[in-house]
């Protein structure tokens, strides 16, 4: 009895493999909170340093106004950053990585039955995927397979966007003549590109 009781519960057990995706998933979901507060804390300072008000901050999102006091101390107790620059047309990596999201994004949503290109820009705004070399070389070969194979469907402005990002992506950055990088985190930079590009492509927004 005891040997039958034994080889059930071995048959209902986990495998190695399986308890391992599991926990991976779950440090996928921790981490991808953790990096979303980061951002938004960086986001908050940002927003401070173009003279946002405390106030609106809070109403837009949607935090409690101690909570938005706390991370504007926590920034103003060290350097004040130089004001951001929000132009589109900008060449720094995090900023064209910014762009190309925000155009694969569009394209996920503008192609009706599933753009190649949909399941990792799903995974990249669950916090799955990180923005490495390895996923932006993989996000621009499926960008440039939606463009190609579905360029019936898709307005212009997506090629061009694409055309845009890809020429800057494949300039290496010490030839782009800039004496010093941009102003901010490259995340918030990443964060803010895509946002702009989508505008962009939704014809809303600044040019």
């Amino acid at each position: 009895m005891a040997s039958e009781e034994s080889t059930r519960r071995g048959s209902a057990s986990l495998t190695d493999e399986q308890a391992e995706r599991m926990l991976t998933d779950l440090n996928d979901v921790i981490r991808a909170g953790e990096e979303a507060r980061r951002l938004r804390a960086e986001m908050i300072r940002m927003l401070v340093d173009h003279g946002w008000t405390q106030e609106k901050i809070a109403r837009l999102s949607d935090m409690s106004q101690p909570a938005v006091s706390k991370q504007v101390a926590k920034h103003r107790a060290g350097e004040p950053a130089p004001p951001m620059d929000l132009a589109l047309d900008q060449h720094d990596a995090p900023w064209l990585e910014g762009r190309l999201w925000g155009l694969a994004e569009a394209l996920a949503e503008t192609v009706a039955d599933g753009a190649r290109c949909a399941r990792l820009v799903h995974a990249i705004a669950r916090g799955r995927k990180r923005f490495t070399p390895g996923t932006v070389d993989e996000l621009r070969r499926l960008v440039e397979e939606d463009l190609r194979l579905r360029r019936a469907e898709l307005p212009d402005d997506h090629r061009a966007a694409y055309d845009e990002i890809s020429r800057g992506l494949d300039v290496p950055p010490k030839a782009s003549g800039a004496a010093e990088g941009p102003a901010g985190p490259p995340s918030v930079r990443r964060a803010l590109a895509h946002r702009i590009q989508r505008d962009r492509l939704g014809g809303t927004g600044p040019r």
